[in-house]
């Protein structure tokens, strides 16, 4: 199996490449190798504000390879692979300059091509080509819905306008079919590889939009999560609009924000209106999501219909990420934010905090990670897990560090420094 974790960094494909390891990329120490771990291999993708990076190890996890910058200037919202396809990923590139791209690679992130650019083309000087970058809000009589108005950050009324992806998510099944999250906040599918976008216009149409808002990041649709079990089911997260789940492949949705408190909007209990800054869910227990909020760390156990907190004893339940261990559904990581107004940890330490009691009980995880003069944030896409035993948990930070942990999280080790500002990670294991 191979896990791969990808950089977002703004640039073209470059093709540096390093092999790093005498403890500064070793992310665990054994005597003994499980069976699994000597078959398998890591590949790791990173999203950075100047380009895109691909990490990959063995089973071992402790000698790390790493690609980049891919795009290099450019800023990389969000690279991830399809579980149907592993050799297949998508990558979202910005620019405020030039815009949105989309971009995908065929072969695990050696080459690259914008979809419906005919293959081995070289780039054309000047501005990226506006194949497969159209995304267009659907106002069509037969599928789509009226392009209305939300609510700004003045408390007024603001046109819809499209200016960047987000999130992409790929199929579970079909390595053509991949869901894209944008700004401002609506969903789109390809059926086609990326080539060409449809909105699935029943969430942005399905009555509250008017009262959906941007939070300091834009009104943004940032988590989108496919139901394994139910290919019909779909959960998304929208800052600041709150949490919406869709029963019929995506043509109507629900809000389901039941049980969250939000005390700086008008009302604290709002059906939508609230800033959801990641959900996540293990595979197989598609029925309990966690979630952490601008404040609050939150759990369902009926699919979002209901929320409780489970924040327990941190020491601040503001934070962007959260995630769950692959193979124990009841243990939960996130990263704790000092607050609002000064997103670095608290403290100078950087310290993940786990729970294997699915909340409120949390431990800090401090081994290999800095305890002094440390003010790093950790966003809201930049944190995953791989699927090996022991299951490995992998984290980007604002100051460039990607760190990882072969063990659970009992003991962390950087796979690389000195990067651009990191935005998102995500983590392939492959056979």
């Amino acid at each position: 199996m191979f896990v791969f974790i990808f950089i977002h960094i703004h640039c073209e494909i470059l093709a540096a490449s390093r092999t790093l390891n005498n403890g500064y990329c070793s992310v665990r120490d054994s005597a003994e190798t499980p069976r699994e771990e000597a078959m398998s291999k890591v590949r790791v993708l990173v999203g950075t504000r100047k380009g895109a990076f691909v990490l990959t190890a063995d089973g071992k996890r402790e000698k790390w390879e790493v690609s980049g910058p891919h795009f290099a200037g450019w800023e990389m919202y969000h690279v991830k692979g399809s579980p149907a396809d592993p050799n297949r990923l998508y990558a979202s590139q910005s620019s405020g300059w030039f815009g949105q791209i989309i971009q995908r690679s065929d072969d695990g992130g050696k080459t690259w091509l914008q979809p419906g650019t005919p293959p081995g083309e070289p780039p054309a000087p000047g501005p990226p080509k506006a194949a497969s970058n159209k995304f267009v809000y659907d106002t069509s009589d037969a599928t789509g819905r009226p392009l209305t108005t939300h609510q700004f950050y003045d408390g007024t009324q603001h046109p819809w306008e499209f200016k960047r992806v987000w999130h992409m998510e790929p199929s579970l099944t079909d390595p053509d079919t991949v869901y894209a999250g944008v700004e401002d906040a609506a969903i789109f599918r390809s059926t086609d590889g990326g080539e060409n976008w449809k909105e699935l216009s029943g969430l942005r149409g399905h009555g509250t939009g008017p009262k959906w808002q941007p939070g300091a990041g834009g009104m943004c649709l940032h988590t989108i999560i496919l139901d394994p079990s139910n290919p019909q089911r779909m959960w998304i997260a929208i800052s600041a609009a709150g949490a919406f789940r869709t029963d019929d492949g995506g043509k109507s949705w629900k809000p389901i924000n039941r049980g969250l408190h939000s005390q700086y909007i008008p009302d604290p209990h709002a059906e939508v209106g609230h800033c959801v800054h990641h959900v996540a869910m293990n595979p197989t227990r598609p029925g309990v999501l966690f979630m952490q909020k601008h404040w609050d760390v939150m759990r369902s156990d009926d699919a979002g219909d209901n929320w409780k907190e489970i924040s327990g004893n941190l020491p601040t339940d503001f934070g962007f990420v959260i995630d769950v261990h692959a193979h124990e559904p009841e243990t939960v990581y996130v990263v704790p934010i000092k607050s609002d107004g000064e997103h670095f940890v608290p403290d100078g330490k950087l310290r993940v905090f786990r729970s294997k009691t699915g909340g409120n009980e949390w431990e800090a995880l401090t081994k290999g990670l800095p305890q002094k003069d440390c003010y790093v944030n950790v966003l809201r896409d930049a944190m995953a897990v791989d699927s090996l035993d022991k299951c490995g948990i992998y984290f980007g930070t604002s100051g460039g560090q990607v760190y990882a942990s072969a063990d659970a999280g009992d003991s962390w080790a950087p796979i690389v420094r000195d990067l651009p500002g990191v935005l998102s990670v995500e983590v392939q294991t492959l056979p």
